[in-house]
């Protein structure tokens, strides 16, 4: 029995050492690499592990199912992207900062491959809906702040309103800039530019 328990403890203590190994680094940047290029449909075990140079037996010796690639993949990236929305809101200028962070173009791909990849494989779309409230609940606490300081009425102008509003605009944006569309962008920048700069007097544009 004892021995039992010692063997698990120590495929544990293995389990936890690999996630932090080079290779499975590796793998988990190719298949980053092959979602932002063909799509999350191009993401298999054989084409990550030809990206990563590696044998695809490997693959699934770091994620026994596909399923836990991809959640390893974003939640690596979002714990990056939740660290970058906690500094950009305790600044001085959340609103100016949130907006310069939603608007980054790496991120917002990635998040819509995700989206599209949650219609398919319901742990996807459960983890993308923890990521979604832990980060709201950030923005509305730095956004609060933010509007009180500027005397603005919470009914008039909900914080929780202001986050959904910036983050689903810049998403928006992005993604039909990846089609080829551009009409009225600039125009619809230049108003939140302008919102941004009355809420936040002395921003830098």
């Amino acid at each position: 029995m004892r021995a039992g328990l010692e063997g698990a403890a120590l495929a544990s203590n293995r389990r936890i050492g690999l996630e932090q190994s080079k290779t499975r680094a590796l793998l988990l940047d190719a298949a980053e690499q092959l979602m932002r290029e063909e799509g999350y449909a191009a993401v298999s075990s054989r084409r990550v592990a030809a990206r990563a140079g590696l044998k695809p037996q490997l693959v699934h010796y770091y994620f026994r199912t596909m399923d836990d690639l991809f959640l390893a993949l974003f939640r690596s990236r979002t714990d990056e992207a939740l660290s970058r929305h906690a500094e950009a809101l305790a600044s001085d200028r959340p609103l100016r900062a949130l907006w310069e962070v939603s608007r980054d173009p790496e991120g917002t791909s990635l998040i819509m491959e995700f989206s599209a990849l949650a219609n398919h494989r319901k742990v996807v779309a459960v983890e993308i809906q923890r990521y979604g409230d832990r980060l709201r609940e950030m923005q509305i606490e730095a956004l609060s702040r933010t509007l009180q300081r500027r005397g603005v009425d919470s009914g008039a102008l909900p914080p929780v309103a202001a986050s959904i509003l910036i983050a689903s605009l810049s998403l928006f944006l992005r993604m039909e800039e990846g089609i080829g569309m551009s009409m009225g962008h600039a125009e619809t920048e230049a108003l939140i530019e302008r919102w941004i700069a009355q809420m936040e007097p002395g921003a830098p544009a």
